[in-house]
């Protein structure tokens, strides 16, 4: 007799070829939900557009916010990540 394992859907993402493309697509959706849970004061003035390949883009339309965010940008990547305690971000890139 078999014996079958029950898998997570987690797990599943993770381990499955086939599935690897929508596990990227749930992690990238997840950081873009849980932006403003991670840095609440931002929610006037940032608009979280997507992720894409590593790469948050974020819109922000202020000139002097964005510039003001360009210096902290290594300091809120390592927050993101640290708030999934994985590397989900490695750049962020800031439009207006």
């Amino acid at each position: 007799m078999r014996s079958h394992s029950v898998k997570s859907i987690a797990e599943l993402l993770q381990s499955e070829p086939g599935l690897r493309k929508i596990n990227s697509f749930v992690k990238n959706n997840e950081v873009i939900e849980k932006f403003f849970e991670i840095f609440p004061a931002f929610e006037k003035i940032v608009e979280p557009q997507k992720v894409e390949r590593k790469i948050l883009l974020l819109k922000v339309e202020n000139p002097a916010r964005r510039h003001e965010l360009f210096l902290q940008k290594e300091k809120l990547v390592e927050n993101i990540n640290n708030f999934f305690g994985e590397k989900r971000i490695n750049f962020l890139k800031l439009i207006g």
